[in-house]
């Protein structure tokens, strides 16, 4: 892998990217983007599938999650670069084209979760205070998501874990809700093992776990800023682990909370299922207060979205598998503007599609294909020895998280798959055209000084 040495680094570290993120800010980073806003939402879809049992695919969508977690714990602490599991690509297959297709994969991931959640952000939740026309909005978000990821990381997390605690802070308002709402006598416990009538409790639970799965996704994103970790051998896995242990918990403590509440017919018939969650319960909770927990909880999975995509697109050019312009770095700042600014004009333009929804489907499938990609690597990879201690997971890990991401690819529907292929085409396209345009010299201003 080549890097650009016109930037020096200035802490000794070897790298151009200032290591400003500690264990705390790296859990809070990885719990904030694994919650994000789904949650809000998720329980309704779950419970058409598993009645009130909605605890049971989340828990198995879990443990599914904690096998490819295991992958980006033992790579990203063997190779702790921006770039993450496109780096994992080019080093385990050499095959520049797969490298690129992963990163183009987290890419496109990232660009359209943002573009989505600025939409939802500029759309009922924040009409909820002010008419204002949706698109105009999400690129104004956008924008500003932008200048604060600009500012550096560190000032990020910051604001990530402010945003971190609100989030969590509307989950627990669900849960004592019920929790006071079962001391008054209410609730009905009985329905949180009761699946739909005539539905196989298995194929129910795998079924509605393929749904669980996606709001675990996120704690991938971290990889992109290993780079910018303290001592990421020491830190990463615990962060990265205890993280999806906590949200995991949460999740369950929520989806017992609405089962109890609320019967699956009422639950899958709400749009914000955990606002009516909260108004059976009794408890006088204002309903603006859950929009502005919910527009807290998109801004900061957008947030987290970009930091992730522009240091994807850093690495990639770090790796030559993109324009070298896209690696300039401020020189004070040390972060990644270029890339900052061309992943965010491609989300700006993304808003002006309208509907996301199922190109935000198809980025999750393209996600299963990355993961697939990052499991297969730490097997190839171990005969690569380096020089600093790292995670190691047992080998058996890797193959189940394979075996797991098949599984889920066999749910997805045929229009996705074609939307997916489109996406697939496309990347080959940019690849060839940013081959062309280098062997022309048309990269030698990225090797400028900055």
């Amino acid at each position: 892998m080549t890097t650009d040495t016109t930037a020096p680094p200035q802490d000794g570290t070897g790298s151009k990217l200032k290591q400003a993120i500690t264990g705390p800010l790296l859990f809070l980073f990885i719990l904030g983007d694994v919650l994000g806003a789904g949650i809000y939402a998720l329980m309704g879809t779950l419970s058409k599938d598993v009645g009130g049992a909605l605890w049971a695919p989340l828990v198995l969508a879990l443990l599914l999650a904690l096998l490819t977690a295991g992958s980006y714990a033992e790579l990203v602490t063997k190779y702790p670069k921006a770039g993450g599991a496109a780096v994992f690509a080019e080093r385990a297959y050499k095959v520049p084209l797969v490298s690129f297709l992963v990163g183009f994969s987290m890419l496109a991931a990232g660009v359209t979760s943002a573009a989505g959640l600025s939409l939802a952000f500029a759309g009922d939740y924040l009409g909820t205070f002010v008419d204002v026309p949706p698109v105009p909005a999400a690129i104004v978000f956008l924008a500003l998501v932008a200048c604060l990821n600009a500012r550096g990381i560190s000032d990020s997390l910051r604001s990530n874990v402010v945003m971190t605690v609100i989030e969590l802070s509307g989950l627990v308002i669900v849960i004592v809700a019920v929790a006071v709402m079962m001391g008054g006598g209410g609730g009905d416990v009985s329905r949180v093992g009761a699946f739909p009538t005539g539905a196989n409790p298995g194929l129910a639970t795998l079924s509605a776990a393929i749904v669980a799965y996606y709001s675990f996704v996120g704690f991938e994103t971290s990889a992109n800023v290993a780079e910018e970790v303290r001592e990421p051998a020491k830190v990463y896995p615990r962060a990265l682990f205890g993280s999806l242990a906590t949200a995991g918990v949460v999740y369950v403590l929520v989806a017992l909370a609405s089962s109890i509440a609320l019967p699956a017919s009422e639950l899958s018939d709400s749009s914000g299922p955990l606002l009516a969650v909260v108004g059976a319960t009794g408890v006088p909770i204002p309903d603006w207060v859950f929009s502005i927990i919910a527009l807290v909880a998109v801004a900061n999975g957008a947030l987290l979205t970009m930091i992730m995509a522009s240091r994807v697109t850093y690495g990639m050019a770090e790796q030559r598998l993109l324009p070298s312009l896209l690696g300039k770095v401020l020189p004070k700042r040390r972060t990644p503007w270029v890339a900052i600014v061309a992943t965010t004009i491609v989300a700006m333009a993304l808003t002006l599609v309208g509907d996301v929804g199922t190109l935000a489907e198809t980025v999750v499938l393209l996600l299963l294909f990355v993961f697939i990609s990052t499991n297969v690597a730490v097997l190839v990879l171990r005969k690569d020895k380096v020089e600093h201690p790292h995670f190691r997971v047992w080998t058996f890990v890797p193959v189940l998280g394979v075996a797991s991401c098949i599984l889920l690819l066999t749910q997805q529907s045929g229009q996705v798959w074609l939307y997916a292929a489109v996406l697939l085409a496309v990347g080959v396209v940019l690849y060839f055209v940013a081959r062309a345009t280098r062997g022309r010299g048309g990269d030698a201003a990225g090797t400028q000084a900055d």
